[in-house]
């Protein structure tokens, strides 16, 4: 019985309608990350020495691509749901009844996010360090858009933080709708809350981000490498708890497999890459061109150019303080020898007057 009360319930409805608009938790939800993302990435990009705006400018590329992208990855990997018979094809571009992979909103984020750069000449992995904790938990909260839809989750399980899933009907036609119907209360099975994993998970992720990149001053891609590796390693070990439909490949969910090589492939960039960070000078629309990212030798080479102008930059600031105090000695010596010719002066005088008053 104490187990049994200690379950977690889901939430009765997923869609309120007002009057012939329906307001689904599910778009909310990622319209409230996507505001997140952009307000504290831009907010970590000016802090980096970034122009004001930028984001929100390179946002505008990005989201779009990485709505349809995030789209286009679910549709590949679960054809069988739309297409075949009796199925219905159309449903495919149905985005607001669930449905976006997330490996392909960041693939193609990231092409949406490059071509803002390219236009803006804002170098695309500075921007990418800026915002990958925020895009990490603007996931977090996407997560609470598949927890009202029911869906995502795990297998059947007797775990007290288990969550319960309700059969759902549409209160209209009296259709058995678990996507957008009301609940009756009714629970269908007890299942692993694998949507609270992934936002727990996130979660910690994000704070390791932000904790490591005010520590070791992560740049040039690297801590956007992180977020993808981090959220990969993640999202590997909660696919091998989910139980819902999805394409395999030799037994596996098919997102495993994507978890583990994009793992693999973050993880290489962040050891290949550049060390260091790039100075707020390199940051500027008007500043020299931007190898690709996978230009690992020319991406070194202008990091190691940033940190050489860092360095001139720094001693000719010290050079100028050391001018301005030999200067100042030297005044302070020409002072003191023009006392001394003074003082000179002033005795021969004296002398003059002495020896005329003795004869």
């Amino acid at each position: 019985m104490n187990s049994v009360l200690a379950y977690i319930p889901s939430p009765p409805q997923g869609v309120w309608h007002l009057g012939p608009f329906p307001l689904r938790a599910y778009a909310l939800f990622i319209i409230l990350g996507i505001v997140v993302a952009i307000w504290w990435g831009e907010r970590r990009w000016r802090e980096r020495g970034g122009q004001p705006g930028a984001v929100l400018d390179v946002a505008m590329f990005a989201v779009p691509f990485g709505l349809v992208g995030g789209r286009i990855y679910h549709v590949a990997t679960d054809w069988q749901k739309y297409f075949g018979e009796g199925k219905h094809p159309v449903e495919a571009l149905y985005i607001w009844q669930g449905g976006l992979g997330i490996w392909g909103a960041v693939f193609f984020g990231a092409i949406g996010a490059w071509i803002g750069c390219r236009m803006y000449k804002i170098p695309l992995p500075a921007l990418g360090d800026a915002v990958a904790p925020a895009v990490l938990l603007a996931q977090a909260i996407g997560r609470l858009g598949n927890y009202f839809n029911q869906e995502l989750y795990g297998r059947a399980t007797e775990v007290p933080w288990g969550l319960e899933i309700y059969e759902r009907f549409d209160p209209e036609t009296g259709a058995r709708d678990m996507m957008n119907g009301v609940s009756t209360g009714r629970v269908l099975e007890v299942v692993q809350p694998t949507f609270l994993y992934e936002l727990v998970w996130n979660v910690l992720v994000v704070i390791g981000l932000v904790l490591l990149d005010k520590r070791y001053k992560i740049g040039h891609g690297r801590l956007f490498a992180l977020y993808v590796a981090g959220y990969s390693f993640g999202r590997f070990f909660v696919e091998l708890l989910r139980s819902d439909e999805a394409t395999h490949i030799l037994g596996i969910r098919i997102n495993s497999f994507t978890a583990a090589l994009v793992f693999l492939g973050a993880m290489a960039y962040f050891a290949l890459a550049t060390k260091g960070r790039e100075t707020p000078a390199q940051l500027q629309p008007d500043g020299e061109p931007r190898p690709w990212p996978w230009q690992f030798s020319a991406l070194r080479a202008a990091g190691a150019a940033g940190a050489v102008a860092t360095t001139e930059s720094e001693s000719e600031t010290e050079t100028v303080d050391v001018t301005k105090k030999v200067d100042s000695t030297a005044v302070d010596q020409d002072s003191v020898d023009s006392d001394d010719v003074s003082d000179s002066v002033d005795a021969d005088d004296a002398k003059r007057v002495s020896d005329a008053k003795k004869s």
